[in-house]
């Protein structure tokens, strides 16, 4: 780690020195300046990790030199030297952006305690950008392994929600990504610094869900023995990530359509609500237009969350995808395994395209993983690697079969759209009455099943 530098200014070469010294000692890297246009000059052309000047200086006012230092480093920490008779003009110090102030003398330690509590604040700071950095790199769209088509489409469309704060909801098979996709969304939008609070929908027993979704007071149910804040209150200003949201029970549905209408929610046992600022994005692997028409999904909730709809496409609709998002994951457990592997055989990563991937980029991962660990060498070996296995035949139909499935499901759903009036389905389905006819006896369809199933009633 590098020294930490302390920038020092007194005219009284003596104490300057001394200061040096003692600052030295304690392992920082000083420069000492005798004057406060000296000091100036230096923080001009050099970043410090804290200041210390004294209050009365010969050629400028101590309090000038306090605000042109924090108009060139505005998050610097200056700490001001002060005799006994001008203690009113610290504190003015301090309403002008000071972070504290000695009174001279001083011994060693006390010396200490201030700086270490000026540099504490530095670090934490350091810290907290070292990691938004990090996570933006991670998570930043250009670091989005996607080189096939279907995913440069959602990146884009990615891109265009991350500006916005639209409800987005992420559907695709277990293991694509969809978390992944989400802290994309939530790391390239205005709320970037905020939280991003992920929660398993299918992990939280339904006894507890309200509580953990909504909070709850003191003495609200039995075992209530402190206030909770709710997971909707940890993400105020940021993203509350919903994933697999088709696992929230019915109840609860209610409540978060509310909360996301009005922007407040009401902790369990509570009088009044408390308003809130979260951004909701949710997943599912489910098809909820289908629970909606089981009644396990409530159709309003439904269209308040499907405000932008992105689908992330399986790992088999992209296998252009498989290289680069191999080579990704080896480098990252290779490292952390501290094993030097460079790459993988031809026929390794020909295994690794011809593979089904039902799993998704999860099971990829693991996949990798499990060479990584059983490898003795430094390329990856087609042995180690899951064999490549299409769907087998028989769950593949003919393709004459297949249209006709698709031309009945097809039929049925105009049929359904227009209440089974054939003049209407015929101008959705762009032919002429009479062809539509022909392919309605075809498939044995009649429209009068349509009208009847318009008629029933919800379940």
């Amino acid at each position: 780690m590098a020294q930490e530098r302390i920038l020092t200014v007194d005219d009284d070469q003596g104490l300057l020195q001394l200061l040096k010294m003692r600052l030295t000692a304690m392992g920082f890297d000083v420069t000492a300046c005798a004057s406060g246009e000296a000091a100036i000059d230096v923080a001009k052309r050099e970043v410090f990790d804290l200041a210390i000047t004294d209050l009365r200086l010969p050629d400028r006012d101590g309090l000038a030199v306090l605000e042109e230092l924090l108009l060139i480093h505005p998050s610097l920490p200056v700490l001001l030297l002060t005799a006994h008779g001008s203690i009113p003009n610290a504190v003015e110090a301090m309403q002008k952006g000071a972070y504290g102030y000695l009174t001279k003398p001083f011994d060693d330690k006390e010396l200490k305690i201030v700086i270490e509590k000026a540099l504490a604040q530095q670090r934490m700071s350091r810290e907290i950008e070292r990691l938004r950095s990090l996570v933006k790199e991670l998570y930043g769209l250009e670091n989005v392994v996607a080189r096939s088509p279907a995913m440069q489409v959602l990146l884009q469309q990615v891109a265009h929600v991350a500006d916005t704060d639209a409800t987005a909801c992420i559907s695709g098979e277990t293991g694509t990504g969809k978390e992944v996709i989400a802290r994309v969304i939530h790391c390239n939008s205005r709320r970037g610094r905020g939280p991003f609070v992920a929660v398993n929908c299918g992990a939280i027993p339904e006894s507890l869900f309200e509580s953990e979704l909504f909070g709850h007071v003191k003495g609200a149910f039995t075992g209530a023995h402190y206030a909770k804040r709710g997971l909707l209150q940890s993400a105020d200003g940021g993203t509350l990530f919903l994933d697999e949201i088709g696992e929230m029970p019915l109840a609860l549905q209610v409540k978060l359509l509310r909360a996301l209408q009005e922007h407040e929610v009401v902790e369990v046992g509570a009088e009044r609500p408390t308003k809130i600022d979260v951004r909701i994005i949710t997943s599912t692997n489910r098809d909820l237009e289908q629970a909606v028409r089981a009644g396990t999904f409530r159709e309003d909730l439904y269209y308040r969350i499907q405000v932008v709809p992105l689908v992330v496409p399986p790992l088999r609709e992209r296998r252009d995808d498989i290289p680069p998002l191999a080579q990704h994951f080896l480098k990252q457990i290779a490292g952390r395994m501290h094993k030097n592997i460079r790459g993988f055989l031809p026929e390794a990563m020909q295994q690794l395209m011809l593979h089904h991937w039902p799993g998704n980029v999860r099971e990829l991962e693991n996949a990798i993983e499990k060479a990584v660990v059983l490898s003795t060498q430094d390329m990856i070996t087609a042995d180690l690697l899951p064999a490549g296995s299409q769907p087998a035949e028989d769950q593949v139909k003919p393709l004459t079969e297949a249209r006709e499935d698709f031309e009945r499901e097809y039929l049925k759903e105009v049929l359904q759209l227009a209440g089974g009036n054939i003049s209407r389905a015929a101008q959705i389905a762009g032919r002429y009455r009479a062809d539509l006819y022909k392919l309605l006896r075809k498939h044995g369809l009649h429209p009068g099943d349509a009208k009847e199933e318009k008629d029933a009633p919800p379940v």
